[in-house]
């Protein structure tokens, strides 16, 4: 059974959710699944994945951050203006008000005190690290083709940036040029040392955490997943690697079906979450 849900976050934006859950095979415990740049909550894998872990027993939560550019149509970037507003402060917010929105009982299929664990795709691996990182309340993260560092722009992109007041990025699926307002660039420039740094975020997460990387990934090269790994805790942490897959692990949109290597993935994080979410 699936379900389409809306939440408010404390700014009044609207956060659209879908969850899944197997009653048959459910034992009481939830993830929660973090889409990246350019990803929403039903593109490719994101439903199947939410079917294929609610029949591996979770409650599982998927859903679209405020500012991502998907609003009421779910497959189709028509809000480009948030879009272009957003920013990783406002995405680790809006993650921490998902996870106490479980806390608080706003989910009636499962209990508030349940156990939690994150998945983080691209830079939702980076987000659901910096929010984890300080909860004691998520007990295990995975993350898939996660980026380890956020400002990923050249000298002369951000001159640009500052000198026009945005950037572009073309989406290829779509042919969209989409904007980002120099406010984000300012967001990671301002954040670098405190809430928005990941080495910081990874050293101190004291949780299992499971990595995952294909090693023909070419928007995230797998030597950010090394890196990552490098500032783990080793004694918590597994680095998965696969080889001759990408960074949706051969995944397309429209979902065409799933694939060898995706399969791997979701029995390797389910392995992780069976194992640590006792």
């Amino acid at each position: 059974m699936n379900k389409d849900d809306t939440f408010y976050a404390s700014d009044g934006e609207i956060l659209r959710i879908t969850t899944y859950l197997n009653e048959k095979h459910f034992f009481g415990k939830t993830l929660v699944f973090v889409h990246g740049f350019k990803g929403f909550k039903d593109w490719g894998f994101g439903p199947y994945l939410g079917e294929y872990f609610a029949k591996s027993g979770f409650f599982a939560i998927t859903f679209n951050f405020s500012h991502n550019g998907i609003g009421k149509n779910k497959t189709e970037f028509t809000e480009l203006e948030k879009f272009a507003e957003n920013s990783y402060s406002r995405e680790v917010r809006e993650l921490n008000e998902i996870i106490d929105a479980i806390r608080n009982g706003f989910f009636d299929e499962v209990d508030r005190n349940c156990k939690l664990g994150l998945i983080g795709h691209s830079r939702g691996g980076a987000i659901a690290l910096l929010s984890s990182s300080k909860r004691n309340d998520v007990e295990v993260v995975s993350i898939w083709a996660a980026i380890s560092k956020l400002d990923r722009y050249s000298k002369r992109q951000k001159e640009e940036w500052r000198k026009k007041g945005y950037f572009e990025v073309l989406n290829t699926r779509t042919n969209q040029l989409m904007r980002l307002n120099v406010e984000i660039l300012e967001d990671i420039e301002q954040n670098r040392n405190g809430s928005l740094n990941i080495e910081n975020a990874v050293k101190n997460l004291n949780k299992p955490l499971l990595i995952v990387h294909g090693d023909q990934d070419l928007a995230v090269p797998i030597v950010e997943a090394e890196q990552i790994y490098d500032w783990s805790d080793k004694s918590q942490t597994e680095l998965f690697k696969l080889f001759r897959t990408g960074h949706t692990f051969d995944i397309v949109h429209p979902f065409s079906g799933t694939t060898a290597k995706f399969e791997k993935v979701l029995e390797k994080t389910t392995h992780f979450f069976n194992k640590y979410l006792n």
